[in-house]
């Protein structure tokens, strides 16, 4: 394995809280957890005690589109943290923090490894080799921290489907191309109910609050305006990328089309819950590492 080599994102000081029902992030010791119900609050609260994420940097290990390359997050001690656990999700007034999986117009399939301490980003593999997309995806790509799909729950809005047993993805359909481990501040715009072989993958459409037209777009409608095509190409990519390798296009529900902001609002409080109910233990980890 080649020498580590360590690229900074930036630099703070704070340590954070991810706090779903809460407009603010809160103060909280470092790498604390809680579990409670505020009072008159109807969903679940949850909050993982962790370090600002301006203050987290990456952490190369390997080399890019070989199978030992990671991409790790390390705080100003050089302690590794989980993007996954230890990244907040909510951080007020609709905007959530997105980590780049993906960057657009590449092909390497790259995702967080949910079943590997500290959960670092790696290049999916497929009988022992790397995996890509069959032609570049256009617009970037990567997840919601603090959440999860659960496999054992059934969607009886989208067909009964279960989830996937991974965070929730993102697509920013932004202009700028970011880099594999960036963490952007994003307001989601509508959702997409995918389907794959029987399994909710949900794909959450949002787009940087430092895009240049990021002001202009609150809801799915304005993204058809603003973004004419978008939406379609975006439901097509995905239905259609494993079609190159013989397998069947993949499905929708919700009649084929992108819910709406509330919609997708929804689905990231569900997902959220599903997440604090996973590393409460509440429910079974399986392979899945907490750490």
């Amino acid at each position: 394995m080649a020498a580590a080599t360590t690229r900074a994102i930036a630099v703070a000081s704070n340590t954070t809280a991810s706090c779903l029902l809460f407009k603010r992030p809160l103060l909280l010791k470092r790498n604390s957890l809680c579990f409670k119900n505020p009072r008159g609050a109807k969903r679940l609260f949850t909050c993982r005690a962790i370090y600002n994420p301006e203050a987290l940097q990456i952490k190369e290990e390997g080399q890019p589109e070989t199978l030992d390359y990671r991409v790790f997050f390390v705080d100003n001690s050089s302690k590794k943290v989980s993007p996954w656990h230890d990244i907040p999700l909510h951080l007020g007034d609709g905007v959530f923090n997105c980590i780049v999986e993906i960057p657009k117009e590449s092909s390497a399939k790259m995702e967080i490894a949910t079943d590997e301490p500290y959960t670092p980003i790696k290049q999916d593999t497929k009988k022992g080799k790397l995996r890509f997309y069959p032609y570049n995806i256009n617009w970037n790509y990567g997840l919601l921290p603090q959440t999860w799909e659960d496999p054992s729950f059934a969607n009886s809005e989208v067909e009964g489907a279960f989830g996937d047993n991974d965070p929730v993805d993102v697509v920013e359909i932004g202009e700028s191309q970011r880099k594999i481990g960036q963490i952007l501040r994003v307001k989601p715009l509508g959702a997409l109910a995918m389907i794959d072989e029987g399994e909710l993958d949900w794909k959450i459409v949002a787009i940087s609050l430092d895009d240049p037209r990021a002001s202009l777009v609150n809801d799915v409608d304005d993204v058809e305006k603003h973004f004419p095509g978008t939406l379609i190409a975006i439901r097509d990519w995905f239905r259609d990328y494993k079609i190159p390798d013989g397998k069947p296009a993949n499905k929708f529900g919700l009649g084929n089309k992108a819910a709406n902001k509330d919609y997708a609002l929804k689905v990231i409080t569900e997902t959220n819950e599903a997440w604090a109910k996973l590393v409460k233990r509440s429910i079974p980890a399986g392979e899945l590492s907490l750490v």
